[in-house]
């Protein structure tokens, strides 16, 4: 079977993964489409939908429910649900091989990675690396644009998604370096813009086809 093929965006809650992302789907790379698939987004969606369906049961929604309340992961027994609201958003978006999935807070830790690797070939992982105090401001000052509804910023749930970040998420740079998978990481300040991302990415020619 011929996988889609996708980039991995890494990094900290605030570190600008969905401006990116968005800025990304936008513009295409290397005359490609991308499709910016946001997990949290999706979820958020889902909850605010808060009806059962053939794809998600009550127990389904309740489980996303908790999960957003309490900023925790989707673990390997419910990856179910992610694969499945994954293969929704190929489908529903007609995505074929030719073009790029750019996945945002999917996977979140190596369990995941394994089964993600079962739908989706991961050409690259771009890292935002931003230290707390970075993240902080940004959230406070909304630099992507993207947290005006957001409801999970208080100083408590970002210090908590911190933490699991570097307790679950970060590990996963390893597993894709034994992978041999490409990693380009980038250190993220309080008011970098997408749009100066995806020029450095191009000026150090990250995007060469090798890659994807």
């Amino acid at each position: 079977m011929n996988k889609n093929h996708a980039i991995l965006l890494l990094g900290p809650t605030g570190s600008g993964k969905t401006p990116l992302g968005s800025y990304l789907e936008q513009k295409g790379i290397l005359g490609k489409r991308c499709f910016h698939f946001d997990f949290g987004n999706e979820l958020r969606n889902i909850e605010k939908a808060d009806v059962s369906s053939s794809q998600f049961t009550k127990d389904d929604l309740e489980y996303i429910k908790k999960e957003l309340k309490e900023g925790a992961l989707l673990e390997n027994e419910t990856f179910y649900i992610a694969e499945k609201i994954l293969n929704s958003f190929i489908i529903k978006n007609s995505i074929t091989n030719n073009d790029l999935i750019i996945l945002n807070g999917l996977p979140r830790h190596i369990g995941q990675a394994k089964d993600v690797d079962s739908i989706v070939t991961i050409k690259l992982v771009i890292y935002l690396d931003c230290s707390f105090e970075v993240i902080k401001e940004r959230v406070q000052l909304n630099i992507g644009g993207d947290r005006s509804d957001r409801t999970d910023d208080s100083i408590e749930k970002i210090k908590r998604k911190l933490e699991i970040f570097h307790d679950r998420t970060s590990p996963m740079l390893q597993y894709y370096q034994k992978k041999k998978i490409p990693i380009e990481k980038i250190r993220i300040s309080v008011n970098t813009k997408p749009d100066e991302i995806l020029h450095y990415l191009n000026k150090q020619k990250i995007f060469h086809l090798k890659y994807i």
